[in-house]
């Protein structure tokens, strides 16, 4: 999809077919070693290696308007995505968002962010990453700096 095939999409079609590309990414990501998870390891590769990072997702839920630690952190993350020229979404389903990066095996408590890294070889493109990134610059086009993405249901 070219940028003015995005550009010419009704809002409730981008938002769906941006939804789709997320989980598309995450699945491959998690499959290629590509994910941090948690707000403080998204921090730590944020702060030690920001090059590496290629998206950023904040998801929230019920607890976020009451928990002011977090949105700081949020804040401080939203910020360095900007300065750093990282595209990132906002997901309003994080129970979802954990069941699509999570291992059946253990159970996430954290996954109010998530990062995709590149590889080390940086050998990793993905078509639905850029679908992404077109949302998100068509979207600041607009004056929207971090969308909100609606992930699919199963």
């Amino acid at each position: 999809m070219t940028f003015e095939e995005v550009l010419i999409q009704k809002p409730t079609e981008r938002a769906q077919c941006a939804g789709k590309a997320l989980e598309e990414v995450l699945v491959t990501a998690q499959d290629n070693c590509a994910l941090t998870v948690g707000v403080y390891e998204c921090a730590k590769v944020m702060n030690l290696d920001p090059d590496s990072v290629s998206f950023c997702v904040l998801a929230m839920d019920e607890d976020f308007q009451c928990d002011i630690a977090l949105q700081i952190h949020f804040t401080l993350i939203q910020s360095f995505c900007f300065d750093n020229d990282i595209s990132i979404v906002r997901v309003s389903d994080m129970q979802r968002l954990a069941e699509i990066v999570g291992d059946k095996a253990e159970q996430l408590e954290d996954t109010h962010c998530v990062l995709i890294t590149n590889p080390a070889d940086g050998s990793w493109e993905d078509p639905a990453l850029e679908k992404l990134h077109l949302f998100c610059e068509e979207s600041r086009s607009l004056s929207d700096w971090v969308p909100e993405i609606s992930l699919p249901e199963r």
